[in-house]
């Protein structure tokens, strides 16, 4: 199997049979790691074999395909059960990913990304009619989010939360046929990312980390006073028309309320920027500015109005473009300008491991119909994920003795 195995790391279509060799290794020892939860050795065999299948079968990664590697249709019913209709817990397995990924190169950042899965019709779990930001337009899909583990050297997806719209809670029929459990209630996309982070921050075993996310879609004050109540320090690219009030000291009109793309105009003359490289040798300069400001925090019914906190707003620009061309607003009031505008760099590598690696091992392409099938399919396509980006420095990692022992 291990000769099957694709580099998608490379720009090659050609087999690379050190690289098939490095990712046997790496997906034998990841295996033994997050398919510990699994009660029955059967069904530990078939989660290394959908990696495998993920990693290894041509064109699409739909069940019927994967098993085409394992023996046809035998082997498609019974992976079809074990993705659809079995009953293991994807959540332990996630958590395993976070925790291996996490002991061979620390996490910097947790970066929330949505995912949407554009689908021919209706039938698939949470579709709706939903704005498709890569075409431009709206269509049938699903919508997720992602939150992904960036580490100096890589970005790994390590949980996923599936946004389901009211048409599909409300709908008694629909619910039964996907089986969504009763503890999914509705809530508001800017509520599921979030909750997305959510899911890792209690019970994971994981430090704490910034969580950076592209909030100007957003309900920006409730993203912030969530984050807040996760204990997660944030990062957030927020709109140019963010209203926010100016209280740095070296600032004129502090108390006044302004837009964040007034604020960085007149921070611009008044502050020595910050000026970095893109990485590569043609890559861009990237200039950056902090000021101090408010963001007023609106109290809950019945409870005593939450006093406002002072955060950064940081502008970013590149040399000869527009300034600012990002505006990011974060609680981390210590951190320097040029330490806050390399963790925005980590959600533009999110963007590019994505395109290379996640879409190509499968991640966008279950085709069944089921809440837990979906997020089981989500977890393995992970896990492929992740094999993908380790294969490369599988020597390395299995030097560390901590990490043998943990497999």
């Amino acid at each position: 199997m291990a000769t099957a195995l694709r580099n998608w790391t490379t720009d090659s279509e050609l087999p690379d049979p050190d690289a098939a060799a490095s990712r046997a290794i790496v997906l034998a020892e990841l295996s033994s790691a997050l398919f510990a939860s699994l009660p029955r050795s059967d069904q530990r065999r078939k989660g290394m074999e959908y990696v495998q299948g993920l990693l290894g079968v041509e064109g699409r990664k739909s069940i019927r395909n994967i098993s085409t590697l394992f023996g046809g249709e035998a082997a498609e019913q019974s992976l079809h059960h074990f993705i659809s209709g079995s009953t293991w817990d994807w959540a332990p397995v996630r958590r395993a990913l976070a925790q291996h990924l996490e002991r061979i190169s620390p996490t910097r950042a947790y970066v929330l990304s949505p995912l949407v899965i554009p689908k021919a019709g209706d039938s698939s779990v949470g579709v709706d009619r939903r704005f498709c930001p890569a075409r431009g337009q709206m269509m049938n899909a699903q919508q997720a989010v992602g939150v992904w583990a960036v580490s100096e050297e890589w970005s790994t997806p390590v949980n996923w939360r599936l946004h389901l719209p009211d048409a599909w809670l409300d709908d008694e029929a629909r619910r039964r046929q996907a089986s969504i459990p009763d503890t999914v209630l509705p809530e508001t996309l800017d509520q599921c990312s979030v909750e997305a982070y959510v899911g890792i921050s209690k019970g994971w075993g994981l430090p704490t980390r910034p969580v950076i996310m592209d909030a100007r879609e957003m309900d920006v004050v409730a993203t912030v006073r969530r984050l807040r109540a996760a204990g997660a320090p944030m990062l957030l690219r927020v709109g140019a028309g963010i209203g926010l009030t100016v209280t740095d000291p070296g600032m004129p009109r502090t108390g006044t309320s302004l837009t964040g793309h007034q604020i960085m105009q007149m921070a611009r003359p008044l502050r020595h920027p910050v000026i970095q490289r893109e990485p590569g040798q043609d890559g861009a300069v990237r200039t950056g500015l902090a000021a101090t400001v408010r963001v007023e925090l609106p109290s809950r019914p019945g409870l005593a109005r939450r006093p406002a906190r002072d955060m950064v707003l940081l502008g970013v620009g590149e040399s000869g473009g527009r300034w600012p061309s990002e505006l990011w607003l974060t609680d981390m009031t210590q951190a320097h300008p040029a330490q806050l505008m390399r963790l925005t760099r980590l959600a533009r590598r999110v963007e590019g491991d994505f395109a290379k690696i996640a879409d190509q091992v499968g991640l966008r392409d279950f085709s069944g119909r089921s809440f837990s099938g979906w997020h089981r399919h989500a977890t393995l396509a992970s896990a492929a994920h992740a094999v993908a980006v380790l294969s490369g420095t599988a020597e390395r990692i299995l030097a560390q003795p901590e990490v043998r022992a943990s497999a």
